[in-house]
């Protein structure tokens, strides 16, 4: 097992508490400490909370009687990083995860120089690191959400030969089209591109790469819903594809939709992503909130 080294500039000042009662993180965290909820969720995803001498990020990471609570005094958790398109949700010497925002993307393509890997690649340098962001997986320029890069050539080794292993669960929230009729079920296809790029679905195999989505409806009206996606393989436009395949199209989404768009954007969201460590094996997990503009939908 290795021993994270936590960079010199992450260490803090903490007050330190021991639980009494079992409570999810952030509402244990709400109901003991002072600060308004906004400081607190940003001492939180600002790796200012360790549980049992562990950095948690979690909301719900379930607290239990007895384990020992530090929290940072510092106000200074992330405050060298600031970009209104990326968030860093959480950052070790060997990977950093992040909340990528809409209209940018993942890695260059082409002529564009807007993307996260390049401003990770700043940062990296501003901040003093001797390291650059290795690309693992990707999201689609307009799907907002959490990603993971690797530090080095070691851990996006690992993470790219492993990911079916070590990524157990990661899961997508997307507002689609219409009132969905199942609460919960799987869609299986063969995805392939044709040569404009346009991802085709075929229920028999067509020499593309077979794909499987599974579904849960969340929430739904006559005018459209919110679902939940886990993915059992990742290819490029799964969801997208998979959601049209079914009569209920991802909201807002040009290429696969129906012109139906009612947040202004394409309603897709990676909010939870949960992986073993590459390099300490240690158990990682996180979740975001479903976006404002999706909830307010259905209220």
């Amino acid at each position: 097992m290795h021993q994270v080294r936590q960079p010199a500039r992450e260490q803090h000042e903490y007050v330190h508490y021991v639980a009494t009662e079992n409570a999810p993180l952030l509402e244990w965290l709400l109901k003991n400490l002072k600060g308004t909820k906004n400081k607190i969720k940003a001492t939180l995803q600002g790796q200012g909370v360790r549980v049992n001498g562990k950095t948690v990020t979690r909301f719900d990471f379930p607290i239990e009687v007895g384990m020992k609570i530090a929290v940072s005094k510092s106000k200074k958790n992330q405050e060298t990083f600031k970009n209104r398109y990326v968030k860093i949700v959480y950052e070790d010497p060997y990977l950093v995860v992040i909340e990528k925002n809409i209209g940018i993307l993942s890695m260059a393509a082409g002529h564009s120089s807007l993307n996260v890997k390049k401003v990770l690649d700043d940062y990296f340098r501003k901040s003093g690191q001797k390291c650059r962001a290795h690309v693992v997986h990707r999201l689609d320029r307009d799907t907002s959400g959490l990603l993971i890069y690797a530090k080095d050539m070691e851990a996006e080794q690992i993470l790219e030969h492993n990911w079916r292993e070590i990524v157990y669960d990661r899961r997508y929230v997307a507002v689609v089209s219409g009132e969905m009729e199942e609460d919960e079920g799987t869609i299986a296809s063969w995805l392939k591109d044709n040569s404009a790029y346009i991802t085709y679905s075929s229920p028999v195999d067509n020499g593309g790469k077979y794909a499987v989505t599974h579904f849960r409806t969340l929430k739904r009206t006559p005018e459209h819903s919110l679902v939940e996606y886990k993915l059992e393989t990742g290819r490029k436009n799964q969801i997208r594809v998979h959601s049209a395949d079914i009569g209920h199209p991802v909201c807002g989404d040009i290429k696969y939709g129906n012109g139906y768009d009612p947040a202004g954007r394409l309603c897709l969201h990676a909010y939870v992503l949960s992986f073993w460590h590459p390099i300490t094996s240690e158990r990682m997990d996180f979740e975001t909130p479903i976006p404002s503009s999706f909830s307010k939908l259905f209220k």
